[in-house]
């Protein structure tokens, strides 16, 4: 099974809250270079994280990738949630391959969990960097890091 984890693009630094937070020019710009690495991967659920940046994130990946199926948001991918419950969330997921839409300080470490199998070695995740993680399980440790792109 393949796992692929997109931090955002790039945010407006400013908003009502940071849950609102829309986009850059810039953002958009990152997040269609990483969509394009995904072109000809076969991904069954894009899920994201309800912050807007996140939700229009995975809405251009959508678009890029001429996905038919809908958004499913998941409420615990947000910046500061708690990646060791993630973990076991994670296999309850419907896919086999997947994109998770999110955030730092989350994905960084959720990766480097899933990777290392320790929460000492996370990933390195900039805005719009997307990591290709496969194992037979998404489950601490059991997963290797296929690649790691920053746009």
């Amino acid at each position: 099974m393949t796992l692929w984890l997109l931090r955002h693009g790039e945010a407006e630094p400013r908003s009502e809250g940071d849950e609102f937070r829309p986009l850059t020019d810039r953002g958009r710009t990152e997040v269609r270079r990483s969509a394009e690495r995904l072109l000809g991967q076969r991904i069954d659920v894009i899920y994201a994280s309800p912050y807007v940046r996140a939700q229009q994130t995975a809405e251009l990946v959508r678009g890029v990738l001429g996905h038919k199926e809908p958004i499913v948001t998941l409420p615990w991918i947000t910046p500061d949630d708690d990646v060791i419950k993630a973990i076991d969330l994670l296999d309850d997921l419907s896919g086999s391959n997947i994109l998770l839409t999110t955030h730092n300080p989350f994905v960084s470490y959720l990766a480097g969990l899933l990777v290392h199998g320790n929460l000492q070695q996370p990933l390195s995740m900039a805005t719009g960097s997307l990591a290709t993680l496969e194992g037979e399980m998404r489950i601490a440790g059991a997963m290797e890091l296929v690649e790691l792109f920053h746009p």
